[in-house]
């Protein structure tokens, strides 16, 4: 789907052993929100992994909450780019780069013997043929429209 020149697109499928897979397609500079699909009841343990890596963490009881650096000294990819629900424990990336492409697991422990994981495949690509961020081309084209109606 296009609007104003901005691509977004969700993919999902089944995976195997209950493991759900979702592809995300986003423009460079655009945020996206990756859904975790629960609100937290206290309980759970809500792990993120970027490329194996963890990157974000959420305790049912909120003792225990970090992101990027804070999860794992020395993992700055994201740069204050990372923000975590605290009642359902999706996490948002803003500022997308395609540097932040690739695959994020969430992992969600509700007890010992109860879990669940889902794959994020995210991409991020350029505004096509511009250089400029998805909200420069959103920006570009409202004045655009407002400068055509106001002739």
């Amino acid at each position: 789907m296009f609007l104003f020149g901005l691509g977004f697109s969700v993919y999902s499928s089944s995976g195997v052993s209950g493991v759900d897979r979702v592809s995300v397609s986003v423009m460079e500079g655009d945020s996206v929100t990756l859904h975790t699909g629960v609100q937290t009841n206290l309980q759970e343990v809500i792990k993120w992994y970027f490329n194996d890596t963890r990157i974000a963490q959420i305790s049912g009881d909120l003792s225990n909450i970090c992101t990027d650096v804070q999860c794992n000294e020395g993992t700055e990819r994201f740069r204050d780019r990372l923000k975590l629900d605290h009642q359902t424990g999706s996490l948002t990336i803003t500022n997308i780069r395609n540097t932040h492409s690739g695959e994020y697991k969430l992992k969600i422990f509700r007890s010992i013997r109860n879990s669940s994981e889902n794959t994020f495949s995210v991409t991020g690509h350029a505004v096509p043929g511009s250089g400029l961020s998805s909200a420069a081309v959103v920006g570009i084209c409202a004045a655009a429209v407002l400068l055509v109606a106001a002739a």
